[in-house]
């Protein structure tokens, strides 16, 4: 029997023993589990693949496989054929790419795989050589490869994790390296997903109006000529694809005869996914998606696949770039719920003191000067940093909010290579007190995110008459007294302890959002309103953003009520919005409710993998790789 048969053989169905007795722990602990959204669904999904009841953090492993297309011919993309070597080069000897920085920042080991560079590669040092051919043939002309090479390709994938998942490896992150390549997949997605090459073909490298209507014209002709048969993977990928995409094909099926996870990047990966579905349709319940990649087919693909993306940072790139920045999201999943059994074992009754400050209210008049002299963002720098950006080894544009983010970074910390920032959460309880498992949730949070954390409450103050307004200024006087901090996340409790997940936010949101979810008020509106202890949190928490604004500090949401709170913050405060950040939904879609600084911490790992990109990656010059000879790179990035 062949090493692929005996792989499709032990493809078994999820562990539901594992997922029972995991799920039953969440429900015993917490008011409301589901409040952890996709947290939930992922942890579930890994414990159900590896059997894992007390899940840890798995072992990670970046696969990065590489070769030459024979359709690069044809003109298809902004880059020349060579840059596959180049770029080869750059991973193992510069380690300046995409690749290298993403890997570093999951905390994954890497390997890097030749399965058929066309040009010379004998001098890369660590390039594992699993070479089938100098490159496919053209698929515009003809099948890309024999069955028997693509079964090799597979098979060759699948030795790989068999060698890693005895070294413990559980999650593995495939990614790819090959000029024309999407051009290879889209042709694959356009036969496996029933659509037209124009609605399966996207820019790939960022390519001008006149070399996409080019590369539509190829991918027709392709299937055209080939005739692949969508019920058969390995007919597809043979006539179509790549030797670096079958090989991930293999990696995909591999993984899962061994009860590993993999973690799917862009639309690449996606095709060799649909491929690895073709030929075993079990697969799909070892995948985990990243994010919704820019090529216009990646949703059919995920759809096809029963997968739903987690981010939309509008990557056009492969290299384990969306999967290495996902995966930090299981990280968080696992720790989340290793801090909830740690709480089932401690008394979950129990109830922590936050931190309450005293009241240290400066002059009405000194608090709002601040609000009018919010520091502007140092536009010269950021400019700098845009054009070192555009400039590193990748089609220019292609890590979308991410570069975004790093630009922005510099702009505040007013540094042109920003490559780290200090990192607070601050929780708000108008109880006084919080749980024993809010507070280990929060602090498996913080941890996560490399951030210190506390939790404190509105101050006191002896005036017997409040309002929203003085309990906006107690926020200003907080927020301006916060130091040493360059990136702030806000947060909060529920009003009861024991419920974690969503109660709170129900209530402020029915009192302060329409049905459509705008603000129901404007600035006189809401400060006019009765000032109950719950809005007088809002009020306290939007103060402290426009403090924090007003020292040059970056301030995240969380779950509904911060980005509440925060929202108001900017009707009294329009200047702020530079330092406001709203990550749900605007940068990721994990339909979480549970407050205590999840999502505010999964949003400084956003800002963490920006600037590794920024700490790691090479320039074209500085690694020699070639520039982009079309599209909007080709006028901005330079080699010298």
């Amino acid at each position: 029997m062949s090493l692929l048969n005996q792989t499709i053989k032990k493809i078994l169905p999820p562990d539901q023993r594992a997922i029972k007795f995991v799920e039953n722990k969440l429900a015993q602990t917490m008011t409301n589990a589901d409040g952890l959204g996709e947290l939930k669904n992922l942890l579930l999904r890994y414990v159900g693949i590896t059997g894992q009841i007390h899940p840890e953090i798995p072992k990670k492993f970046t696969i990065i496989t590489c070769g030459d297309h024979g359709v690069a011919e044809m003109n298809v993309s902004a880059y020349p054929q060579e840059t596959t070597a180049h770029m080869t080069k750059n991973y193992l000897i510069s380690k300046g790419a995409v690749a290298n920085c993403m890997s570093n920042f999951c905390g994954s080991d890497m390997i890097v795989v030749d399965m058929g560079i066309k040009a010379p590669v004998d001098d890369i040092p660590g390039l594992i050589d699993r070479k089938i051919a100098h490159g496919t043939q053209n698929c515009a002309k003809g099948p890309a490869m024999t069955r028997e090479q693509a079964i090799r390709a597979i098979e060759t994938g699948i030795e790989l994790v068999n060698e890693y998942a005895k070294q413990g490896y559980r999650c593995f992150l495939p990614g790819e390296m090959g000029i024309a390549n999407t051009t290879s997949s889209a042709a694959m997605v356009a036969c496996l997903c029933n659509l037209t090459p124009k609605q399966a073909t996207g820019r790939g490298t960022n390519i001008s109006d006149e070399r996409l209507a080019i590369k539509i014209e190829v991918v027709k002709q392709a299937l055209k000529v080939n005739k692949p048969d969508p019920n058969d993977g390995i007919d597809v990928i043979s006539k179509l694809g790549g030797f670096e995409l079958a090989c991930i094909t293999g990696i995909i099926l591999g993984a899962a005869a061994n009860r590993c996870f993999v973690v799917l990047d862009g639309f690449n990966t996606g095709s060799a996914a649909l491929v690895a579905q073709a030929i075993c349709p079990e697969i799909t319940n070892y995948l985990m998606a990243s994010h919704l990649a820019a090529e216009p087919a990646h949703n059919a693909i995920l759809k096809k696949l029963n997968l739903s993306p987690y981010m939309d940072l509008q990557f056009r790139l492969g290299e384990a770039t969306g999967s290495s920045i996902a995966v930090n999201i299981l990280d968080c999943a696992i720790e989340a719920y290793q801090s909830v059994y740690q709480a089932a074992l401690a008394e979950t009754d129990k109830l922590i003191r936050p931190n309450i400050p005293q009241a240290d209210l400066n002059t009405k008049t000194t608090l709002l000067k601040r609000t009018r002299n919010i520091p502007a963002l140092d536009a010269d720098i950021q400019k700098q940093c845009r054009f070192r950006i555009d400039n590193l080894t990748k089609p220019i544009y292609s890590l979308g909010r991410l570069e975004e983010i790093a630009e922005h970074i510099s702009g505040i910390v007013k540094k042109v290579k920003p490559t780290s920032v200090r990192k607070k959460i601050i929780v708000l309880t108008s109880e006084k007190s919080c749980s024993i498992v809010q507070h280990r949730l929060t602090q498996s949070f913080a941890h996560h995110a490399n951030a210190d954390y506390h939790f404190t409450a509105i101050p006191q103050s002896n005036l017997t008459e409040k309002t929203l307004s003085f309990s906006l200024l107690q926020g200003i006087s907080y927020g301006s007294k916060i130091k040493n901090v360059e990136v702030l996340g806000i947060a909060c409790c529920e009003t009861h302890p024991k419920e974690i997940c969503g109660t709170f936010s129900l209530n402020i949101q029915q009192q302060l959002c329409l049905p459509n979810g705008d603000l129901r008020y404007g600035k006189r509106g809401f400060l006019s309103l009765t000032p109950t202890e719950d809005l007088q949190q809002i009020a306290f928490m939007a103060g402290i953003a426009i403090g924090a604004a007003s020292n040059g500090i970056l301030t995240l949401s969380d779950d509904l009520v911060s980005t509440i709170a925060l929202k108001y913050a900017l009707v009294l405060a329009p200047a702020i919005n530079p330092y406001l950040m709203f990550i749900c939904p605007d940068y990721l879609d994990l339909n979480i409710t549970t407050g205590g600084g999840c999502i505010c911490s999964l949003g400084m790992k956003l800002i963490d993998a920006s600037l590794q990109m920024m700490k790691d990656m090479k320039t074209f010059a500085e690694a020699g790789v070639a520039i982009a000879t079309d599209g909007p790179g080709a006028g901005i990035q330079v080699d010298k």
